[in-house]
Formats: C-alpha cells, structure tokens, sequence
C-alpha cells in the first residue's frame, strides 16, 4: 500500500523507468550574499552541509555528472537514467548566456534525460522561464523553489530577502508555462509551531505544485542562526524525532494528495551540527517510521485533505 505519493512514483509516471537525480555544484553563487541584496545569506544556510563528495565547483559539471553517475550506479543498480540538479545556492542567478553554457553539458549527455533546477523566487526573469519552457519540450525541467516559510515575519528574521508573495507569484509564473514546479519548506523555524504549521498547509495546499520537499530545521555550526539559538534557544520548537514523525504525519495527511512528496526530512553529516536531537541516524530509517505512523493510523497523504478545505 502506498501511504503517500512518491516523488520517485511521480518519476516513474513520467519515465516509466527509475530515474536518479544527481548533486551538480556549478559554482553560482546567491543575491543575498553577493551584496546585491545582504552578504551573509539566509541565517541557517551552510550548502556545505548538504553536498555530496563527487559535488564541487572546482570539478567542472561534465565531470561531476559523469562521477556522479558512477556513484550512483553503484548504489542504485537499476537505474539506467538521471536528471541533473542544480542544487548550491541560486541556480538561475546569471545572465541568460551564462546559463545556456552551464547547463549545455547536461541537456547533451546522453545518460541524461532532464534538469532539475534550485534557485529563489527572485532569481525568475521571464526570459530564463521562457528558456525553460522552450527546454521542457525536448527533456524533463523542473524548477524548485526555496519557500521555507508563508509567513512574512519569519523570512524577515531569516533574511531571506523575499517575502511569500515574492514566491507564490514566482510559481505561478513557472507553472503557467507548464514546467514541474517543486518547492521546499522547513519547520522549526524561529517564533513558529507545530499549531501554525498545521494552519499553514491550508495555504500551501492552494499552490500550483507538482512536487515538495520537507526539512526540519537542523542548527548548523558557524551560521548566524546558530549564535541565535545559542544566545536564546526559546523561540524555536524542539523536535525530538518521536515528535516530529507524529508532527510529519500529521501535516501530511492534510496535505494536498496531487503534491509527490520528494522528502519528509532533511539528513545533515552529523560533523555540520551544532544542535543533535536524532544522534547518526539515515534518513531511509526516518522514512520507515514514517510510513510505520501512517500504517498504525490507517492513514495516509490526504486522508484529511477534505477537512481543511472548509
């Protein structure tokens, strides 16, 4: 029984085939630290922490491609094709022309059957979309945003340099070109809770996605939300994994069903942490407790769906 919809069931739908996405560093670099907008990104971000060891902007993105498939090949035995996501910082914060050169290595391999691309609401230019929309003709695009939070306030404290609607006009403007829309959201965020959150997905539910992505906030050492939380941990929520599965579960099956769910957590190496709630476990592990929730509730993504509307 699937308790959920699958971003890699979602894959499959479009592939008919398992498909494997690849960590590409392309060396880009983010408005908000670049001085355009701030100098010090958001108050959590590390990327460090988030890349794969095959990941670097000193290898160029053909040879991270082609170790990145030797990786995974070794890992995932059956998958035969991959998509390439662009994942450090803002990957759509250069000119036209640049873009077209960085990712003209992976829309020509082979072995590669679509992009995958992260970036902010604010790094959307209609002549970069109307690129992508003329790409997703011939391959797989998506375009992942970094929401984070739908509340104005939190991005304020995070200074991400955007608010919400900044983000909501930034998927609409994706999906009405017909590319994949995916965006990211993290809970533990300062000042926010578990109740919030929970009225929070009545407005997500109304955006035009076709996939998301959960994180629960990790502390990570020498960001400034670190020295935050060591100087007054009281406004952030203090998931131990038991509670976050049961929150996870919770929100979930409020959780618009048409969404694919690419991940219910966020893993870290536990060398990055400030703050370890949940010790070495993998995130494969977390999943299985997840899915054991949904199983012991006789629940699922959705099963409250019809509840929230109203």
């Amino acid at each position: 029984m699937d308790y959920y919809y699958s971003y890699k069931n979602y894959l499959i739908k479009q592939f008919g085939a398992r498909v494997q996405k690849l960590t590409i560093d392309a060396g880009f670099t983010c408005p908000n630290r670049d001085g355009t907008l701030g100098e010090h990104g958001c108050t959590y971000c590390d990327n460090d922490a988030f890349n794969p060891s095959y990941c670097t902007p000193q290898k160029s993105v053909q040879q991270q491609i082609g170790e990145g498939i030797e990786f995974h090949k070794n890992r995932y035995r059956r998958t035969e094709s991959y998509l390439a996501y662009f994942q450090a910082y803002s990957n759509t914060y250069a000119s036209l022309e640049k873009l077209k050169e960085i990712y003209q290595p992976a829309i020509e391999h082979p072995e590669i059957k679509g992009i995958v691309v992260g970036t902010r609401p604010d790094c959307l230019e209609d002549e970069k979309l109307d690129f992508f929309a003329e790409l997703a003709q011939k391959m797989f695009v998506s375009i992942e945003i970094g929401v984070e939070s739908i509340h104005d306030e939190t991005l304020r404290k995070i200074n991400r340099g955007h608010d919400f609607q900044c983000a909501v006009g930034a998927l609409q403007r994706i999906k009405a070109r017909n590319i994949h829309t995916g965006a990211h959201f993290i809970f533990g965020l300062p000042d926010e809770t578990p109740e919030m959150w929970l009225e929070d997905v009545k407005v997500i539910n109304d955006l035009p996605l076709n996939s998301i992505k959960f994180h629960q906030l990790q502390i990570i050492k020498g960001t400034p939300m670190e020295k935050e939380y060591l100087a007054n941990p009281k406004p952030f929520y203090p998931f131990t994994m038991d509670t976050y599965i049961a929150f996870i579960v919770d929100f979930v099956e409020r959780l618009n069903p048409t969404f694919a769910i690419e991940r219910f957590a966020g893993e870290v190496p536990p060398r990055f942490l400030s703050v370890n709630n949940w010790g070495t476990i993998r995130y494969d592990v977390v999943l299985q407790k997840i899915i054991r929730e949904f199983e012991s509730r006789g629940s699922g993504q959705g099963r409250r769906y019809l509840d929230v509307l109203f």
